[in-house]
């Protein structure tokens, strides 16, 4: 692996639809733009200690705003990769939340 596992994956999305989701097996995290899904299946996998059976990739344009007349930037673009693990096995880091 050419990066650094905790500089592709930047840090798990905890919402209320991924808590749902991470009892059928599948967890969400914001990982790094220019990261693709074998790096982040790699990431997840050795950081975890899991398996990993299917990445999906998902790039969210910025958010702009207005400022007088101008047109800014209010959030930047992020990367979310949702991992889905075989079953029976389970991120402890999303238990209990």
């Amino acid at each position: 692996m050419s990066k650094n596992a905790y500089d592709v994956v930047v840090r798990p999305i905890i919402t209320e639809k991924s808590a749902g989701a991470a009892a059928s097996g599948q967890y969400t995290f914001l990982v790094d733009s220019r990261a693709n899904k074998v790096e982040i299946a790699e990431a997840v996998s050795y950081i975890f200690n899991v398996d990993v059976v299917k990445v999906r990739v998902m790039n969210r344009a910025p958010k702009f705003g207005r400022w007088g007349r101008k047109r800014v930037k209010r959030q930047s673009a992020q990367k979310k990769a949702v991992v889905t693990l075989p079953p029976g096995q389970r991120i402890e880091a999303f238990e209990g939340v």
